[in-house]
């Protein structure tokens, strides 16, 4: 009877080349200092398309990582087990330097823009194996505050070979680090810390004893940890490794996993200090101007990541509005559903293009315009992607709902960068405390901006009304504060350097009086969907 035949399906999404459909990222990687690296990006997204990595992502989020206190014989191991997906994402990441490479090439080289870019097509494979990859990357410049440190580790958090496991990190061909900061008791406040560190001998020789309870730390099976603890003199930074110089067990306790609502493939856990052994990173009282680097870096992935999450739902929007059909006319054909992606490639561009620039200013140590700009940018693309997600998936309709689309892991996954190294309010606070305390940062976000000035008038509308929200620095309208700096940001990249399609349709559709309208679809009459639903659609590697 035939009951069984598969018609009107989309074919499975591999074997392309993410690259090929993002001009976005392409104009950007150019733009930004990093065209040399462009082939180095293409022959990784075809590894981040293929079948066998996609497969891999999905082992590694259906097999979540499995705590292992002890073994048989009662032994504390406090060991975490993965899958061998898990391990073969990790040696693809490792393997092409996204978790450390740029530290080792001169400044403005364009090394942190090519690594930017890898990250970001890595991230739309499977975001889970970002997170050690990212703190990997954000340790080193903190380590660095102290050399001796720095001389013995950071050898081999530079080196790309993965090797998983407890071990000596002398004895290691490649280390990872990771940052436990939160206790039960503060979340986001760390100054409220209660974990205390106690000088081993005098306080000058720099090692000390922990003692304390962490909330929340991802990834720790990394070889290292920088914390924070209260010291004589107050809060201080700290390096704590898994395994001492002895070869002994530092008595880091793994008490539980988080079961999380997404990164399923991630651990994270609570642990425990039971006098554990650690070294002091900088001075004491100064562990949060010690670790601040970190978390800045670790803030530049969370806008990479989720531009990299908004960028994957797309694509698997893209591709199955190109061979779905529904009332006689394929999806891509219909005006509306033709509106609808449209608008989500207009905001991943915009994502896109700004997390892009962010990584050329932290190549070229543009420190006033990242001040402001970095946490701006994580409060309004962090926002964004939930609700890019949410729209890609009611595109496949019933199949996004489904599992086996794999949008239900990119919807649980969504809301993860905008609470990971501060959440919405913690994030708008800090762009807040930008303007009020360093206005050599607002000069330099509002050089950027006005970089477009007079192009379009609507934008520059909106560039006045941001210019009195500035003097207005009220606490209660820090989320409005971020959300305009961010959009300004976004729509003077786009208007000098996006075509008009582009453009034209993100400035009517988030600058003219009656808008932004939050919900995709929503754009202008004359917004040209047709040819922004091409320049983004996927096609099978040549």
């Amino acid at each position: 009877m035939g009951t069984h035949e598969v018609t009107n399906q989309a074919p499975p999404l591999s074997g392309f080349d993410p690259t090929a459909c993002d001009p976005a990222l392409v104009d950007a990687v150019r733009r930004e200092g990093a065209g040399d690296a462009l082939a180095y990006l293409r022959e990784l997204g075809r590894i981040a398309g293929s079948a066998a990595a996609r497969e891999d992502a999905r082992l590694a989020n259906e097999n979540s990582p499995v705590l292992r206190t002890h073994d048989r014989y009662g032994h504390r191991i406090d060991e975490v087990e993965f899958h061998p997906s898990w391990h073969r994402l990790m040696e693809i990441s490792v393997g092409w330097g996204l978790h450390a490479a740029p530290w080792q090439a001169e400044p403005g080289s364009g090394a942190h823009v090519a690594r930017a870019a890898g990250f970001y097509l890595m991230g739309q494979l499977e975001q889970g194996h970002c997170c050690p990859i990212s703190m990997t990357y954000a340790s080193v410049p903190a380590l660095r505050h102290d050399p001796e440190l720095a001389a013995r580790f950071e050898p081999g958090l530079l080196s790309r070979h993965y090797q998983p496991g407890l071990a000596r990190p002398d004895t290691k061909t490649g280390l990872l680090a990771g940052m436990s900061m939160t206790e039960k008791q503060g979340g986001s406040d760390v100054r409220s810390g209660a974990t205390v560190a106690t000088p081993i001998g005098s306080s000058s020789e720099g090692t000390y004893q922990l003692v304390g309870h962490k909330w929340f730390t991802s990834a720790p099976m990394n070889d290292l940890f920088l914390t924070l603890a209260q010291a004589p003199g107050g809060l201080t930074c700290f390096v704590l490794p898994r395994v001492l110089p002895d070869g002994t067990r530092n008595p880091i306790r793994l008490q539980r996993l988080k079961d999380k609502l997404g990164n399923r493939s991630n651990a994270s856990a609570e642990l425990e200090y039971d006098g554990a052994t650690g070294w002091r990173l900088g001075e004491e009282g100064r562990g949060v101007a010690t670790i601040i680097e970190m978390v800045s870096m670790t803030r530049l992935d969370c806008v990479l990541g989720s531009a990299s999450t908004i960028r994957a739902a797309l694509t698997e929007a893209a591709h199955h509005v190109a061979h779905r059909s529904a009332f006689g006319t394929r999806l891509a054909d219909a005006p509306l559903m033709q509106a609808v992606i449209a608008d989500l490639a207009l905001e991943s561009e915009a994502a896109t293009s700004l997390a892009l620039r962010l990584a050329g200013a932290a190549d070229r140590g543009e420190r006033d315009l990242l001040r402001l700009a970095l946490p701006a940018s994580k409060y309004l693309v962090c926002k964004r992607a939930p609700a890019v997600v949410a729209e890609a998936l009611e595109c496949l309709g019933g199949n996004g709902y489904v599992e086996d689309s794999g949008l239900p892991r990119l919807y649980r996954e969504a809301p993860l960068n905008s609470i990971w190294e501060g959440s919405g309010n913690v994030t708008a606070l800090d762009a807040l405390r930008a303007v009020t305390r360093e206005p050599d940062s607002v000069e330099a976000v509002l050089a950027e901006i006005d970089a477009a000035a007079g192009t379009d008038t609507w934008f520059d509308r909106a560039v006045r009304e941001l210019r009195t929200e500035l003097r207005a620095r009220e606490e209660r309208r820090a989320r409005r504060l971020a959300e305009m700096l961010a959009l300004c940001l976004q729509g003077s990249l786009l208007l000098r350097h996006a075509p008009v399609e582009v453009s034209s349709a993100f400035v009517s559709s988030r600058f003219l009086p009656d808008g932004p309208w939050r919900t995709a679809g929503t754009l202008p009459a004359e917004a040209h969907s047709r040819a922004l639903l091409d320049r983004i659609s996927p096609a099978p590697s040549s």
